[in-house]
């Protein structure tokens, strides 16, 4: 069912970004397992990108500059591959369970977003 919004002066561009902005929280919680891996991945690469933020200010080598972020854009994407595997098997599994068949088109705009 389309959300129904007060105003009408918003445009279905608009309506649909203010849909995107919401803040949406799991109806299940992430298991403390995942939740404690996921903080430690996020460490790793917040840590990398500080590296990266000093060698930019030493006037490091660009090669080594770039080496840097390419780890830290691993780590990124590792915490995206567990989060988006959670969300599979917990968002996705109980929504298509009640019938709900728009969280496919969802994981496809995902998956299609994650795989650049």
């Amino acid at each position: 069912m389309a959300p129904v919004y007060q105003s009408a002066t918003l445009t279905v561009g608009e309506a649909r970004k203010k849909d995107e902005l919401e803040e949406r929280y799991k109806d299940l919680p992430r298991s403390s397992t995942l939740q404690e891996d996921l903080q430690k991945r996020l460490n790793r690469a917040i840590g990398q990108l500080n590296g990266v933020k000093a060698m930019i200010d030493d006037n490091r080598y660009c090669g080594d500059v770039l080496t840097q972020l390419a780890a830290a854009e691993s780590a990124v994407r590792s915490v995206s591959a567990l989060v988006l595997q959670n969300h599979l098997e917990t968002c996705v599994s109980d929504q298509i369970m009640q019938g709900e068949k728009g969280s496919i088109e969802e994981v496809m705009k995902l998956i299609k977003r994650f795989s650049r």
